[in-house]
């Protein structure tokens, strides 16, 4: 077979393995089943993926397309196999993306427009249990061969799932889920029993894990929240698709962020005269322009002003398609990790783009000049416009367009977004643009704050905090809330996002580092012929890569 037909096979063989995922991906045929998470389950996926890098390693590329697609799998699918052969996999359990959670989140992902769709929402809920069960074999396997997740996650998981559960003293999420076919026309009363049955095994079975996590997982778990060295380079690996330098990645993140640091000191003095950032940030938290009030009303500005983007940017810095401006923004179940996120439409565009944001329950209150720039990173021009681009681009195969991103890839270009849509005149209001200028600090700290604290490195003289100490993560919560404006509320689900998901947080700088990098060297290679929007609309056409592969290929555009 082909590069192409390789590629193209592996994602119908891995989609056919993991349901969740071929939901996710808007893989049809697979919305009424749960993946298996078990052993067995992580093992046969792992089989594919053997299978398809053998077959990858022995393709011969006719052309350009296929030597880049063949660089682009071989990465990807060798770090994927490289985290199950080190038991990563069957141990998998965090606060934010772990198997815990995909099985929860995956649901949001289904239509509820007609009795059909309902009916397959019945059936996949009642494969929760089932897949529970294949959670706890493989977390329970993984403890056996000595790899558990620290306390911190069992403990908050543990938490997570009680919610889902409605064991908190709120309706459980199934029920909620369940309670929506009541507003579907045409929904019988025996589906309507068959989905309130099913919620309730669901949540039977989440409060189930949370008594397990808690009696038989806790007591095994290490107190110790650090990965160490050897973890920690494979994750990063993983998640940059690029060897990092831990060392220097660190102290470039000290540097990045005193730079912005400065520059945030600057625009707070000129919102309030000799404020620190923490009073610019009260003065704005104060000022009723700044304000929206109720959860309804906050979805619906962000969805103006994302709609506001994508219709100015259009034509004008990017080429963006009819299919590729319908971006949905939705708050979305509480319970969960707090902050937004974005899901992919499916690959007919049936399903659209859609930003999330996830915010505690009874939040009420929002503060928009801190999330003006969020708008930007998680809708156009940030992750929408890059992965929609890629899924619509039909020069790639499918695994190109589906399977291929990184987080160093697309979350670097998400936050380089922020930045250009600054140079763009988006974020002239001070306000704002001084959230933007937090959000660049708040992923310049993530850099020193993850790396620091898995590696339990030594705080450098000169930086004014906790000098020649060690991370901890009662160091990297203090430094994200005394150094940082983020609202504290996302602080402290963040460093427990740090320590259950080693080498993800620095890999929004590490990756608009590279976009930066890229797009000047092609400033002085092509000198006054060099276009902007050219250059954008060529680099995310590459579709989803490794940054090391990225790199090349950026390098390569004339």
């Amino acid at each position: 077979m082909s590069v192409h037909e390789i590629s193209d096979q592996f994602v119908d063989d891995y989609a056919a393995a993991e349901p969740v995922l071929a939901t996710y991906l808007g893989v049809v045929g697979y919305d009424d089943q749960l993946t298996d998470y078990s052993p067995e389950g992580h093992a046969a996926r792992a089989a594919i993926q053997r299978r398809a890098l053998n077959e990858m390693e022995g393709a011969n590329p006719t052309d350009d397309s296929e030597r880049v697609a063949k660089a682009v799998f071989l990465e990807r699918i060798s770090n994927e196999y490289a985290i199950h052969d080190a038991g990563l996999d069957i141990a998998s359990l965090n606060t934010i993306a772990s198997p815990v959670q995909e099985l929860r989140e995956v649901f949001d992902m289904m239509p509820t427009d007609t009795p059909e769709q309902w009916e397959t929402i019945a059936t996949r809920m009642s494969r929760v249990p089932a897949a529970l069960d294949g959670v706890r074999a493989s977390l329970l396997a993984a403890a056996e061969a000595g790899r558990v997740s620290a306390l911190r996650q069992v403990t908050k998981v543990a938490e997570q799932a009680d919610y889902w559960a409605g064991m908190s003293g709120r309706t459980g999420y199934f029920e909620q889920l369940a309670a929506g076919a009541d507003r579907t026309e045409g929904v019988s009363d025996s589906l309507k029993e068959k989905l309130r049955n099913a919620a309730r095994q669901a949540q039977e079975a989440y409060a189930e894990l949370a008594g397990f996590l808690r009696a038989e997982l806790a007591p095994k778990a290490p107190s110790k929240d650090a990965v160490g060295e050897e973890d920690y380079r494979l994750w990063s690996r993983y998640f940059l698709g690029a060897d990092l330098d831990p060392r220097e990645a660190y102290e470039w993140g000290w540097e990045e962020f005193f730079r912005v640091e400065r520059e945030a000191k600057e625009v707070a003095n000129r919102i309030k005269s000799g404020a620190t950032l923490a009073e610019a940030a009260a003065a704005l938290d104060a000022d009723d322009r700044y304000k929206i009030r109720g959860q309804k009303q906050f979805e619906e500005w962000m969805q103006n002003l994302s709609d506001e983007a994508l219709s100015a940017l259009s034509g004008t810095h990017f080429e963006i398609s009819d299919r590729i401006r319908a971006l949905e923004c939705k708050i979305a179940p509480p319970g969960g990790h707090v902050g937004a996120y974005y899901t992919a439409p499916s690959e007919d565009f049936s399903r659209p783009g859609r930003m999330w944001w996830s915010v505690p329950a009874d939040k009420e209150e929002f503060s928009t000049w801190r999330e003006v720039t969020t708008v930007y990173h998680e809708g156009a021009p940030g992750h929408h416009l890059q992965i929609a681009t890629a899924v619509q681009e039909q020069s790639l195969n499918r695994f190109q367009r589906l399977l291929a991103s990184t987080s160093g890839h697309a979350e670097g270009w998400a936050l380089y977004a922020e930045r250009l849509m600054r140079e763009l005149g988006f974020l002239e209001d001070d306000g704002n643009l001084l959230g933007m200028l937090d959000a660049h600090l708040f992923r310049a700290a993530r850099v020193i704050v993850d790396i620091g604290m898995h590696l339990e490195l030594e705080i450098p003289a000169g930086t004014g905090f906790h000098e020649g100490e060690r991370w901890t993560p009662e160091l990297g919560l203090e430094f994200m809330l005394t150094r940082t404006i983020t609202d504290p509320d996302h602080v402290h689900d963040e460093i427990d996002r740090y320590l259950g998901w080693p080498g993800q947080a620095p890999a929004y700088k590490l990756g608009e580092r590279l976009w930066l990098q890229a797009r000047e060297d092609a400033r002085r290679r092509q000198g006054e012929s060099f276009d902007l929007k050219d250059f954008h609309t060529k680099a995310l056409r590459l579709g989803g890569m490794g940054l090391a592969t990225l790199k090349e290929q950026l390098a390569a555009l004339d």
